[in-house]
Parts: structure tokens; sequence; C-alpha cells
């Protein structure tokens, strides 16, 4: 069992893909931020994928009383999809694999600067600020900061 902090500060870089994915020695602080991290993209998958508009207007902002709004709903109901898929595959890592809870907590830090850089690419008009566009980089420094912990050793001390 580890400890709730790390005992050690110094990041291993041999801990994002252990040679063991079953066995995680980083602190439990970066188990449970990664647990309420799945649950709340989980639920954002849920509401993409079986909210009436996708979200688009009721939560993004975005008018989808426009030419093509259907598609832009079915295109979020789309993203709910494969939003879905992909928190279920890291479900089962840090079910299944804890050890690689520093991939998945990788994952999630890479997710906010892809959102953005398509965002940036490729901007959309919206109402008013989403939540995803207003949470996004407060999330980021989280994220960046549990992987820093849970990159580090967390075992407990044996007398």
């Amino acid at each position: 069992m580890s400890s709730l902090f790390p005992t050690s500060w110094t990041p291993r870089a041999a801990g994002l893909l252990p040679s063991d994915p079953t066995r995680y020695d980083g602190p439990a602080v970066a188990r449970w931020v990664t647990t309420f991290l799945l649950v709340v993209i989980t639920i954002r998958s849920l509401v993409h994928l079986f909210s009436p508009d996708g979200g688009a207007h009721s939560i993004a902002t975005i008018d989808t009383s426009v030419a093509g709004g259907n598609n832009i709903v079915a295109i979020f109901g789309q993203w709910g999809a494969s939003q879905l898929l992909l928190v279920g595959a890291l479900w089962v890592l840090l079910l299944r694999y804890r050890g690689l809870i520093p991939f998945i907590l990788s994952v999630l830090l890479m997710e906010p600067f892809l959102r953005g850089l398509s965002g940036h690419l490729k901007p959309i008009s919206t109402l008013a600020t989403a939540p995803g566009a207003a949470l996004n980089w407060y999330v980021v420094p989280v994220v960046a900061v549990t992987l820093y912990l849970a990159l580090c050793t967390a075992e407990e001390r044996k007398p």
C-alpha cells in the first residue's frame, strides 16, 4: 500500500511505461485524482452521447438553429462515443494495470493541448464561453502536478 504523498520527490521517467504495469508504487493521491478525472470524463462523454443536442447548444453554447445545425449535434454525439471508448480503455488501464497511472495522466495531459490546437486551427463560434474552453487551462496544471507525483515513489517505509 502506498502512502498518500511521495516518499521520494524525484520523478522516474521509467515510471511512464513500467516493466510491471500491474504494480503501482506512486502516491495514493495520484490514483485518487486520476479516478476523479476519469469519472468527470465519463460523465462528459455520456452527456455528449445521450443529450438531445449532444451538449452542443445547452453546454457549449453553439447555435444549432443554423443551417447544418443537425450535423453539429450529430458530430457532438459521435464525439461523445469516441470519448466514451477512450475513457473506457483508460478505466481498464486504471483498474487492471495501475502501474500505468502515469501513462493515463500523460494522455489526459495531452488531450487539452490537442483540443486547443484543433480549436486554433478550426475555430468554433459560440454564443458564450464553453465550459471546456474555460476550464481547460485550470485542469492542465492539476494533471501536470498529478503526473509529476505519480512518477515519484511512495512506498511505505518498513521500520
